[in-house]
């Protein structure tokens, strides 16, 4: 597994311009890696996971910079969101506006106990341009998101966990998305990527759509030597070894 862990706890790691060329870089550099499963996200610092926007650096843009920015922002994010690998996000403090979007981008999160999470862009004169408005609710539920996006409300890690915009809470959030992760390594590479695929690009089809989609992603691990090799382990009752290939 790979660490990619934000560095500017000075500017709470908000998303100004070098967080955002640093995490794309990241997501694209081990999305190369065939032996990479999983890539825990997290951040320094105990007072924020991510701030959201880089407001500081934001105030100086002119307009089309700030369109430039946005886009460059929404790329890394997409990146990451379309990885073929499983991403875990390990949040804490502040994660807030484009923090909690760029939470929203990972596959699996995991919060400690002083979280505090929300989209409170309306609250600033915009709205969650890096995909809030189109992530949460897939993941929670068009009235639940409504509610918290147009109220700007901020939720804690009890809240997070019950409305299932994280997985799992615990007190040393870093630690227990490690164990996630090892788990989440047992599987072959190439049918966590197949399966992540045959989730996001299936589930918003009717079922007889998704039920094709989900074969052809299937169908990808038939001709795979990890294939061979679960079948190998599972005979000789011992842990595969899975190559990505």
């Amino acid at each position: 597994m790979w660490v990619v862990r934000i560095n500017a706890p000075e500017r709470r790691n908000a998303l100004g311009r070098p967080v955002v060329q640093g995490l794309q870089e990241a997501a694209d550099a081990v999305a190369k890696e065939k032996a990479v499963r999983c890539v825990i996200l997290t951040s320094t610092g105990d007072k924020a996971f991510c701030a959201g926007a880089d407001l500081k650096e934001r105030k100086g843009m002119p307009e089309d910079q700030v369109r430039e920015f946005v886009t460059a922002l929404n790329r890394m994010m997409n990146t990451i969101a379309n990885s073929p690998k499983v991403w875990i996000g390990a949040l804490h403090g502040a994660c807030l506006g484009g923090g909690l979007e760029l939470a929203l981008c990972t596959d699996l999160r995991v919060a400690n106990q002083n979280v505090m999470l929300g989209l409170p862009e309306v609250r600033l004169g915009i709205l969650p341009g890096a995909g809030g408005t189109q992530r949460l609710p897939r993941l929670i539920g068009v009235a639940r998101a409504k509610e918290l996006i147009l109220t700007g409300t901020r939720i804690g890690a009890d809240d997070a966990l019950r409305l299932g915009v994280v997985n799992r809470v615990a007190d040393d959030h870093v630690a227990a998305a490690t164990e996630l992760a090892a788990e989440v390594c047992k599987g072959a590479p190439i049918s966590l990527t197949q399966a992540k695929r045959a989730i996001e690009g299936g589930w918003d089809l009717h079922m007889e759509a998704g039920l094709r989609w989900e074969r052809a992603c299937y169908d990808v691990t038939i001709p795979t030597e990890d294939r061979l090799e679960g079948l190998r382990a599972f005979a000789e009752k011992r842990p595969p070894v899975y190559r990505g290939e």
